[in-house]
C-alpha cells in the first residue's frame, strides 16, 4: 500500500454512493473503488451472521484490489460486521457508519428535541443503536422508524417515482403535516440512518411539510477517514483529482449503471 493506493468503499447496494460523494468532496485527490453488493440487497432484512459473511466476501475483494483503507458505507453492515472485521484484520484501516443521533440531539437548538431516526430494521435493533439511544435518550425524544421500502425503491431506480412518494406519505403519516394542518408528532431533527436515504432527503422533507434539521452520518465518516489516513501517512499528496472505479454484484445487463447515475446526479 502507498499514498496512491485507492480507498475501498462498499455498501449492500447503491446507497453507499451517497457516502462516496461526501468522501470525494472531503478528499478530492484520492482514488476510490466502490463495490455495491446489489445482488444481495437489502442487508437490512438479513441475520447478523449472514451480513457478516457477505461483508467479509466484499472486503476480501477490496483487499485484493490493494486498497489502503475500507469504508463500510452501510449502517446495517457496520452494526453487524464492523467489530468482527476489525478483529479479524487488525492491521487494516476499517471504518464504519454511525447514525448521527448525537448531533441530532445535541445540536438541534432545542432543549429536548424530538428526533426521528429513519433506518433499516437491522440497524434500529442493533447494539450500536441501542447504545446511542442509551447515551442520548434522556436529552431528547427519539422515534425509530424502519423504512426498508426506501432501499428497495432506490435499488430499483425509483427514487423519484410516485411509488416513493406514496410510500413516504404512508410511513411518515404520524409525523407529517396533514391537509387540515394537524401534525401527530412534530419532529425537530431527522437522522438519515441508512446510506440510501440521502437520495430521497428532499422527498422526505416535502412529505413532512415543515422544516426539520437533517443529519447524515456520512460527513463524520469522511472526516474520520481523513484523520486516520493522515495519521497513518497514507493521505494522497497528488495535485490531480482522483478517480473512481465502480463494481457491483448486480445481475443487470449493465451492473454499475445505477451507481454511475447516482454518482453524477
Amino acid at each position: 500500500m502507498t499514498k496512491d493506493s485507492p480507498i475501498g468503499v462498499f455498501d449492500s447496494g447503491v446507497g453507499g454512493i451517497s457516502v462516496l460523494r461526501v468522501m470525494q468532496e472531503t478528499m478530492p485527490h484520492e482514488n476510490f473503488i466502490y463495490y455495491g453488493d446489489s445482488g444481495n440487497a437489502p442487508y437490512g432484512e438479513k441475520t447478523p451472521d449472514h451480513i457478516r459473511r457477505l461483508s467479509e466476501n466484499v472486503i476480501r475483494f477490496l483487499f485484493h484490489k490493494e486498497v489502503k483503507a475500507v469504508v463500510i458505507a452501510c449502517n446495517t453492515a457496520t452494526s453487524a460486521a464492523a467489530d468482527y472485521l476489525r478483529a479479524k484484520y487488525p492491521d487494516r484501516i476499517i471504518l464504519g457508519m454511525e447514525p448521527a443521533v448525537k448531533p441530532a440531539v445535541l445540536k438541534s437548538g432545542k432543549r429536548h428535541p424530538a428526533v426521528l431516526v429513519m433506518a433499516t430494521s437491522s440497524t434500529l435493533h442493533g447494539e450500536r443503536m441501542k447504545h446511542l439511544v442509551s447515551l442520548h435518550g434522556e436529552d431528547g425524544d427519539i422515534y425509530p422508524l424502519a423504512a426498508p421500502g426506501i432501499v428497495r425503491l432506490v435499488e430499483a431506480g425509483k427514487k423519484d417515482s410516485p411509488e416513493m412518494l406514496e410510500y413516504l406519505s404512508e410511513i411518515l403519516s404520524p409525523y407529517r403535516k396533514h391537509a387540515d394542518g394537524s401534525i401527530g408528532t412534530h419532529i425537530d431533527s431527522l437522522v438519515l440512518g441508512c446510506t440510501h436515504f440521502p437520495f430521497v432527503e428532499e422527498h422526505i422533507k416535502e412529505v413532512l411539510g415543515y422544516p426539520v434539521e437533517v443529519y447524515n452520518g456520512a460527513y463524520g465518516t469522511a472526516r474520520e477517514a481523513l484523520r486516520r489516513l493522515t495519521e497513518a501517512g497514507l493521505l494522497s499528496d497528488r495535485a490531480a483529482p482522483g478517480d473512481v472505479k465502480l463494481y457491483s454484484s448486480s445481475t443487470a445487463p449493465d451492473p454499475t449503471a445505477l451507481e454511475r447515475m447516482l454518482l453524477l446526479s
